[in-house]
């Protein structure tokens, strides 16, 4: 059984598939408290329920695109694992949304991983789990998301350190209201940064308080 805290139907509103028509599935639980979280309501609410029972639910919008996010998901890691290697069994394309502070060594192969690395003014860089880079594959992306220069800084000697651009996609976005977009892309563009801007998409078409999009 995984706590569920919602399942819903959207399109992608960050990462390289941002656009795409998408099932979510958001699960309850999170190790972490980020100063910007947009998901507390996903620390304690959701119902449990079984694998087949997540796996029906998500078949009903006929949608082959699918996110695993949270909260952090890898709590619930032995569930976690299992809903993922039933749904790409299935043939879904499945991507998961996770912190960075818990193991991905055992996700299927199959899957797409976005893996944040939590800059210093998310209050969580201490709990960075920087093991996980060695098993990152090309088709994996690392999220950085940037509040200030600080951050910016930080994250770009990040960069440099693990070589990061060589092994995964590469992803910038700023504190949503903290750091205004055009700041940051006329930094990535400064320093020839070879990674891809994005936009939390979903809070610029909807209201950003707005859940389940």
């Amino acid at each position: 059984m995984l706590k569920v805290n919602e399942i819903y139907f959207s399109i992608q509103g960050e990462s390289s598939k941002a656009g795409l028509p998408c099932v979510f599935v958001r699960l309850t639980y999170c190790n972490l408290r980020c100063t910007y979280c947009d998901t507390e309501y996903a620390f304690y609410d959701g119902k449990e329920l079984s694998i087949n029972e997540i796996i029906s639910e998500v078949k009903k919008y006929d949608c082959k695109l699918v996110e695993i996010t949270g909260g952090e998901p890898l709590v619930q890691m032995e569930e976690c694992l299992e809903l993922m290697n039933r749904l790409t069994d299935d043939g879904f394309e499945v991507m998961i949304e996770t912190g960075g502070s818990l193991p991905i060594k055992d996700i299927d192969k199959r899957v797409i991983i976005i893996m944040d690395l939590k800059c210093p003014s998310s209050g969580m860089d201490k709990k960075n789990y920087y093991e996980n880079i060695e098993f990152l594959k090309l088709s994996d992306e690392i999220k950085f998301v940037i509040g200030d220069r600080e951050d910016y800084e930080w994250s770009r000697e990040q960069i440099k350190k693990y070589s990061l651009t060589d092994k995964c996609e590469v992803l910038f976005s700023v504190v949503f209201g903290k750091l205004e977009p055009v700041t940051l892309v006329n930094w990535i563009i400064e320093d020839k940064l070879k990674v891809r801007y994005q936009l939390q998409m979903h809070k610029y078409i909807w209201n950003p308080e707005t859940k389940g999009v």
